[in-house]
């Protein structure tokens, strides 16, 4: 699946079963519903789930918990928007085949 795919999904009921966890995180993320993504990747104990982790509580507005995460995940706290943050993971992602 390439990015074009993946955003073609958003509209449909369920993230593509053929992704990730990861991913469909990112998919409830861009659907709107950040509890269902965060309880995806709150069961994720590795780097790339505490780079979705740090973003989700970016995104709620808890700074203090997101830079915990990125600090778990080995990334600095971005400074660009969310939206770029959101295209970068999901990107880097469909690149590495998850």
């Amino acid at each position: 699946m390439d990015y074009n795919n993946f955003i073609a999904t958003i509209s449909d009921k369920q993230p593509p079963v053929s992704v990730s966890s990861y991913l469909q995180a990112l998919w409830y993320d861009a659907k709107g519903y950040w509890e269902q993504s965060h309880n995806i990747v709150q069961d994720i104990h590795d780097d790339t789930g505490s780079w979705i982790h740090a973003y989700l509580h970016r995104k709620e507005g808890d700074t203090g918990n997101a830079r915990y995460w990125y600090s778990r995940a080995g990334r600095p706290f971005p400074g660009f928007s969310l939206q770029e943050e959101w295209e970068q993971m999901v990107k880097e992602l469909l690149e590495a085949g998850y």
